[in-house]
């Protein structure tokens, strides 16, 4: 027969043991959510990491769009003084079509223009045009992996400048609806304009799709390059990166020396 005093014993030995049971629980809690917030400071410090990566610069700015770092995006980031002045004003026929033609160190591009489709971005190219803002630049950036763009209009040349002003974003439906990866296929040939990943940041910088690339729909598509243009990006971007790179200047330095629009 269990005394009383074996009785107490045994109650106070079960408590010990439970409370045994909690404490090893509580550390085991404690150890899992050290392992999480550990984890959750990696994943934060990369993604910070991934976004200060990411841009190709319209203008000096602390993010730059040259590629935009980033090499799976062809952004542009203009600077804190490039939406100071207005776009230009509306000069062109919004229902004519027009050709942007390039006189390239690589070769000459003709890109067809929609104005009834994307007025504001055809109605700027035709004013930097016609002041010859684009002679003399480079292409300055090449991507040969993830995306596959060559991405010019830069007067820096170095992915951190722009024309003082921004556009609006137009024509962001034309290749579709986006999948569930959240992308739209962008056709070889295709010309579109960089921006930061905000809307409406376009400025003068647009690349070139030399083969179909998977991008978000954020990216304005204002031209079409002819099959001579084309094969003349092709041919750069079979030359490769400088250095080796997937992403950056092209082996084969491409020099605008002129640009011209014109109504069709």
């Amino acid at each position: 027969m269990v005394t009383s005093d074996q009785r107490r014993r045994q109650l106070a030995r079960e408590k010990f043991e439970r409370q045994q049971q909690r404490r090893q629980q509580s550390r085991k809690r404690k150890q899992r959510n050290t392992v999480i917030a550990a984890a959750l400071a990696v994943v934060v410090a990369a993604g910070a990491a991934a976004f200060a990566s990411v841009g190709l610069s319209d203008g000096d700015t602390k993010s730059d769009a040259s590629s935009a770092g980033d090499s799976q995006s062809p952004s542009a980031a203009p600077s804190q003084s490039e939406s100071a002045a207005p776009e230009p004003a509306m000069s062109i026929d919004k229902k004519a079509k027009y050709s942007m033609s390039l006189k390239t160190s690589g070769g000459d591009i003709a890109i067809a223009m929609d104005a009834a489709k994307t007025p504001h971005t055809v109605n700027s190219f035709k004013s930097l045009a016609d002041k010859g803002f684009f002679n003399g630049t480079k292409c300055h950036r090449l991507t040969t992996e993830g995306i596959f763009v060559l991405q010019c209009g830069d007067p820096k040349g170095d992915g951190t400048g722009g024309p003082g002003y921004t556009i609006p974003d137009e024509n962001l439906t034309a290749l579709g609806k986006a999948g569930a990866d959240g992308t739209v296929t962008f056709p070889a040939g295709t010309v579109a304009m960089a921006n930061t990943g905000q809307p409406h940041t376009g400025g003068s910088q647009f690349f070139l799709v030399y083969k179909e690339t998977k991008l978000p729909p954020g990216y304005t598509p204002f031209g079409t390059m002819d099959a001579a243009g084309l094969k003349a990006v092709q041919d750069v971007a079979k030359a490769g990166v400088a250095g080796g790179a997937k992403d950056g200047a092209p082996k084969t330095a491409v020099t605008m020396e002129k640009a011209s629009v014109s109504k069709v």
